[in-house]
């Protein structure tokens, strides 16, 4: 799943449903056609890392609406795809159409392919939502083929900080811990709580070795050439900015995971 731009004021969580995509999922795959982050920085720092995808087996973890599963496809990738948000699942099964490899299930618990399925996994600004990641990659380590490559995006921890900071939350939200926060999106007429794990860089790039991935690139991209003339204001303000972190990890089935 992908993050909302433009996050709110952190909030108590008083309600145990959070991440409720599908509450407003019409509205929120929408926004994410065409809005800077996603659309113009995000998704194509995705598509740029992954390269020549041509007749690759790839997994499109958090899938959503399944806007990057169609520009895999559109390139001629072999897509499978899988959220925790069955109001998304069928978005994506909209685009996508029925005969599309689409299921709903949650990251972090048994994934529901065989071992070694996949060329590469592509897991877009969904692995924040966790606050252990270490069932997560071992699954994702477990569906890839020796070498495959997981290609992942977060939240950068640095952007995160500051934002804390500049909300006068720093001693709530150390860099160098591990901290959930919770925030409200409104989108369509509705409001829901989101719930996030910030964790500083060490702590992600120590939980992707402990899982047995060899870290390839970390990025941190420019935005999409065409944003200049859609968003003119937010790029001459800003030509560059930190928002969100980009790996490439090749998996290793040389290094024994515990």
């Amino acid at each position: 799943m992908i993050s909302h731009p433009a996050p709110a004021s952190a909030v108590a969580v008083d309600s145990p449903k959070v991440n409720d995509y599908t509450g407003f999922a019409e509205a929120y795959a929408a926004d994410n056609e065409t809005n800077l982050l996603n659309a113009h920085y995000e998704r194509p720092a995705m598509l740029d890392l992954a390269g020549d995808v041509a007749g690759r087996r790839i997994l499109d973890v958090g899938c959503g609406a399944g806007p990057l599963s169609a520009a895999l496809r559109d390139r001629g990738a072999l897509v499978s795809g899988f959220d925790a948000s069955a109001g998304m699942v069928e978005l994506a099964r909209r685009r996508l159409g029925d005969d599309a490899d689409l299921r709903v299930a949650d990251l972090g618990s048994p994934l529901p392919y065989a071992d070694d399925t996949f060329d590469d996994v592509m897991a877009s600004l969904v692995l924040h939502y966790l606050k252990d990641w270490a069932p997560a990659l071992s699954e994702l380590r477990r569906v890839l083929k020796p070498g495959g490559r997981l290609i992942a995006s977060v939240e950068h921890p640095f952007a995160m900080n500051l934002m804390h900071r500049q909300a006068g939350r720093e001693a709530e939200y150390n860099y160098f811990d591990t901290t959930n926060w919770t925030d409200e999106w409104t989108m369509g007429g509705r409001t829901a709580l989101m719930s996030r794990w910030h964790r500083p860089l060490h702590a992600m790039t120590d939980a992707f070795t402990a899982a047995g991935f060899r870290i390839t690139v970390i990025s941190e991209p420019a935005p999409d050439p065409a944003a200049r003339e859609l968003f003119p204001e937010a790029i001459a303000a800003a030509p560059r900015f930190l928002c969100f972190l980009f790996f490439v990890l090749e998996s290793d089935r040389a290094v024994s995971v515990g």
